[in-house]
């Protein structure tokens, strides 16, 4: 009788000990996180040139995280592999909205401006901008798009103009350090032919 009642008095505390606060493990599901971890494993797919996976990584991560900051990373980043594997018309989407989601990050407009170049569209789209006179973000596709169409001078032009109307963006020293590469590779251009 002493081992039935020691036994049960144990079950009892065993019981307890088990069911107390705080010794049961939650999980808490942070999409936020997840969405970072798909990217990240995104990258690294593209590192390894399994693009398909990659693909899926990055729409995983605009699934699980599809209005933020950061989701404007995980579409460029999509849009980027697009370009890589030959689908310019599907990236050109990817850039319209990592714009969208964040408009500041100069990266975003040079391979928006590429993937207008790899779809025959600079000079349609040179026009169209010279004419569109919304936003002073704008100024930067525009000169971006001279560029592409060899006119360096009113690409730099234009960029100058920008950084100095809006100095406190974010993207005016990105734009300031594009500016200097541009000059640099026109003197080395002058150079050269000499």
């Amino acid at each position: 009788m002493k081992k039935i009642v020691i036994i049960l008095v144990m079950l009892f505390f065993t019981a307890i000990a088990a069911n107390a606060a705080g010794t049961i493990a939650t999980y808490v599901i942070d999409p936020e996180k997840n969405a970072y971890h798909h990217n990240n494993l995104g990258v690294m797919y593209i590192e390894e040139k399994d693009y398909y996976a990659a693909i899926q990584e990055f729409k995983m991560a605009i699934s699980l995280n599809p209005k933020t900051q950061a989701t404007a990373t995980y579409f460029n980043n999509l849009g980027r592999v697009y370009m890589i594997i030959g689908y310019p018309e599907m990236a050109l989407d990817c850039f319209q909205n990592a714009l969208k989601q964040y408009p500041l990050n100069f990266e975003y407009y040079k391979n928006l401006v590429d993937c207008y170049d790899k779809l025959g569209k600079t000079s349609s789209k040179l026009s169209e901008y010279k004419a569109k006179k919304k936003s002073s973000l704008d100024k930067i596709t525009l000169a971006l798009l001279y560029e592409k169409s060899g006119d360096i001078k009113k690409a730099i032009f234009i960029l100058d103009e920008f950084a100095n109307a809006e100095p406190d963006l974010l993207i005016s020293q990105a734009v300031k350090m594009y500016i200097q590469e541009l000059v640099n590779s026109m003197e080395e251009d002058e150079d050269s032919s000499l």
